[in-house]
Formats: structure tokens, sequence, C-alpha cells
């Protein structure tokens, strides 16, 4: 279709040169073009026929405005014919007391940027209003040539609108879908589990993934900070860029500035002698992650806070400033806010940084994720040692019973410990658990004089206990013990049983 109205285009001039003298060379030019447009016609006649048999008007123009071409259904709809607008400039046809105001291909020739607009046309004597989508055309050479613009009528959008209600609708259950999937597809072992509070940090992950917001990730070490640093990452715009990491608390101080912030030649003695690019320059156009951020020293608090905000550094020794183009991930295992308090982390900073807060709770706290992440490391090390190994429902209650203090690192390496040291039978004994956890296994017995209140007493405390580690939350205690989950909660309370999801 591009070569035809070229070709057209070209006998357009040859006629006018025509008109003003005649020439046989010329009149001998212009019937092998006529012989050329029509062997364009018969080779694209489909493609023909698909624009000509179109609902949506077609209008077309070359990269200076000229029309081109307009298809029946443009006509149709608006009442402009091919000879009302051929040869001519767009420009010539919009405007007060013209056929048009408004429309999109002026700002496409303009920007060179696709437009929706709305456009009147006037040419029935009664104003005709639709939406325009105006498209740039480009050449290999990325040159602008034709713009085409599809239109439609106010009036026949509106009988669609049901089927554009229907369509929103289909639209947002397969987004739902799409993210339910990829939330399961991609979930990373520290996010399997099923609290709430973990679902709601992986739903929040997905909402900022996509923006360049700085995020402050809070949590005990081994919780899974750098896990959801990792998916913030993954999600974002700028997984294909460069991800680097940095422990500020496993660098030495004086280290640190030159590992961030880079060094020219000579900065210092030692220093080479090329220079080195610090990691805000690796870093540009992709990710940092500062780890252990409650960490990095007074002075080069102050540094990060105006990089973070300037979005520019100098290296040690040097003069010139260096743009950057990063998004900062800072995580900690440190109150920050306490920090703050005691005068060894600046709240400007704190405020920087805690764009977008995310915690992750400790294992303690997330008794039902606890199976769940069993099975999952005992999948990945039984696989890995070739040794088939289960757990038994009491030493899952075991595991429940453990308060973690190394978090999922620390269930990480207690599976994979005892998968090796079921030397492929499949399974451990209890005390084995018991003893590598350093919990009881017992129960405590009820003195023998008690009286009957106190045994009734005793013995319902050590049941709630033990259910307790049994379950994942009290809703599961309670359909064990056949009582609701209010009627446990106020038992915890009387009987002062510490669990972690107690609310005094």
């Amino acid at each position: 279709m591009n070569q035809y109205l070229a070709i057209r285009e070209i006998r357009e001039i040859l006629l006018k040169a025509m008109e003003k003298a005649a020439d046989t060379e010329l009149s001998q030019y212009l019937h092998q073009i006529d012989e050329k447009l029509e062997y364009f016609l018969k080779k694209d006649i489909d493609f023909k026929e698909i624009v000509d048999g179109l609902d949506d008007g077609i209008f077309i123009t070359d990269h200076q405005g000229n029309v081109l071409y307009v298809n029946p259904a443009y006509t149709r709809n608006t009442g402009i014919t091919q000879e009302d607008v051929l040869n001519h400039n767009i420009t010539e046809l919009t405007g007060e007391d013209k056929l048009y105001t408004g429309g999109a291909v002026p700002d496409v020739l303009k920007t060179g940027k696709p437009a929706f607009r709305l456009s009147t046309t006037y040419k029935t004597g009664k104003p005709q209003t639709g939406y325009v989508i105006g498209t740039p055309i480009f050449n290999s050479s990325g040159e602008l040539r034709q713009v085409v613009a599809c239109s439609r009528t106010i009036v026949s959008l509106k009988s669609l609108k049901s089927d554009f209600n229907t369509f929103v609708q289909e639209l947002s259950q397969l987004d739902k879908k799409t993210i339910n999937t990829n939330s399961n597809e991609n979930l990373s072992s520290e996010m399997i589990g099923k609290t709430t509070t973990l679902a709601n940090i992986w739903t929040l992950i997905h909402h900022v993934a996509a923006s360049d917001a700085t995020v402050l990730i809070t949590g005990e070490s081994g919780a899974g900070k750098e896990v959801i640093a990792d998916e913030i990452y993954k999600n974002s715009s700028r997984s294909g860029g460069p991800f680097v990491k940095i422990n500020c608390a496993s660098i030495p101080a004086h280290l640190l500035e030159s590992e961030l912030f880079g060094y020219e030649k000579g900065a210092f003695s030692g220093a080479s002698a090329k220079g080195k690019p610090g990691l805000f320059e690796l870093a540009s156009t992709g990710t940092l992650m500062l780890d252990e951020i409650g960490d990095m020293p007074m002075d080069l608090q102050v540094k990060l806070l105006r990089a973070i905000q300037s979005q520019e550094i100098t290296r040690i020794g040097g003069t010139k400033p260096i743009k950057l183009d990063i998004r900062f991930l800072a995580l900690t295992n440190s109150d920050l806010k306490e920090k703050i308090e005691n005068g060894t982390f600046r709240q400007d900073l704190y405020y920087r940084l805690n764009v977008i807060p995310i915690h992750v709770p400790p294992l303690r706290d997330r008794l039902a994720d606890i199976e769940p992440l069993c099975r999952h490391f005992i999948d990945l090390f039984s696989s890995k040692y070739n040794r088939p190994f289960s757990l038994t429902e009491q030493q899952f209650g075991y595991m429940r019973q453990y308060k973690w203090p190394g978090n999922i690192r620390e269930l990480e390496n207690i599976i994979e410990y005892l998968v090796l040291c079921s030397s492929g039978v499949g399974h451990v004994e209890d005390d084995v658990i018991t003893s590598l956890l350093n919990i009881s296994s017992q129960k405590k017995t009820i003195p023998a004089d008690s009286d009957f209140n106190t045994a009734v007493a005793e013995f319902e405390k050590q049941l709630l206990e033990h259910t307790l580690q049994t379950s994942g939350n009290l809703r599961e205690a309670g359909r064990k013990l056949n009582i609701n989950a209010s009627t446990i909660s106020r038992k915890i309370k009387q009987y002062n049983i510490d669990y972690p999801n107690r609310k005094d």
C-alpha cells in the first residue's frame, strides 16, 4: 500500500507538469506509472479490501500532513469523501469554519508519537464528534513516512458500551488469575506460607516494584529481607539492569566510602593509578541494595542522603559530579527509630529511605508457615542428596514449639541436617529433633496430691499448649478442641501461655 501511495504521488506531480507543457516522453512515463498502479492494486487487493471493509474510519497522510487516502467507512461516518481532502494538507482542513476541529494527526506530525484525541467534522452541516487514534509510521531509517488515523463516532461507541463493560470484567478476572499464577510460580522459599502478613507483603511488593520509590525493609536476621529485595528487583522495570548489593556492616568504615563513591587516581595512598568507579556508578540504571544500613557511619549517612536526593555523586579526590539513575533498597535488622533517639542514625536519612516500609515478621510469629517451609526444604534436600525424608505430625509440632532465633535460615540448616542424619531410612526419632532444638518432648506430671480444680486447670493448660504447638493458628486449634477461637484466646491469657500471636 505504501508503494502504491508513493507511485500515485509521483503520478500527480507528472500530471501537473504535463498540464504546463505537452511532452510525449512524460505521457509515456505516465502510462508506465498507470501500469504500475494497476499492478500494485492487483497485488495489494486483499489489503485494500480489508481496509475498505473496516467499520473504523481510516485517514492517511504523508510525513508533511498531505492527505493520501480515506476509506469508505470514513466517508460514511463523516460525509467527507476522498475528493474533499485528497491533495490537501491537514493544516488547510483544520480550524474554524473548516472541515475539522481537533483531531490527532497534527499532534502526531508534531511529536512523532501516537495520539488519542476527539475530533469534530462539519461536512454534513451538523457537527459529528468522534474519537481519533493517530499512529506514526516510520521507515527503516526511523524517519516519519505516514500518519494513519483510525476513527469512530461517539454514537457508535455508545452502542458498544455493554460489550466494553463485559470486556473490562473479563480483563479484571484475567488480571486476578495472572497475579495469583505469578505469585505461586515466582514465590521464593522464604515467601512460602499462609499468614496474612506474608500475603500482604507479597501484594505490596507487586504494587511498588514497578515504581522507583525507595524501600526500607526491616526484620530480624534470617527472616528473608534480602529475598524481599530480590523479589522487588525481579518484578521491577529495572530488572534488566544491574543489581548491586553491599553489606554496610561487613566493610570497615574507612573503606566503605571508597567502595560506594569510588575514587580518582592518586586520591589517597595505595589508590589504584587508574582510579576506580564506586558501587553507585556500577548500579546506575539499575538497583542498589544497602544491607545493614543501620551500621553505616554518621559521616557517610550525610553523603548517602545527598546522593539519594540529587541522584549525583563525586568520586573521592574528584571534582566532577557524576549523574546517577538508581533505585535504592535499604535493609536493616536494627531499630532505626531507637538509633535516631540515641544519635547514631540521621532522622532525615530515615525519612528519605522509609518511603515504602516493609517489615518481615520473624518465623516465631508465623506458626502457620513453619510446616509448608519444612516441606519445601525437605523436598529440596531430599532431591539434592537423593534421600527420601518426612516428619510426623508430632515432629511438626516440635518445630512450631521452637522459637527460631535464626529464623528461616536456621530452619533450612536444621532440615538439611535431619535429611542427612536420616541415613536413608526416611525419618529420625523424636529425641533427635528435641535434642537438636533443645526442647522437651515430655508433658509435665500433675502432682498426685493436687485437688480436683488444680488438676483440671493444669491438664487444660497442657492440652492447650500442646494443641497450639501443633496448630497453625487459633482457628485450627479451636477446630481440634471443638471450641471457638475467642475461648482459646481467653484461656491463653488466663494461663499466661506463651503464644506469639497473643494480644494483651
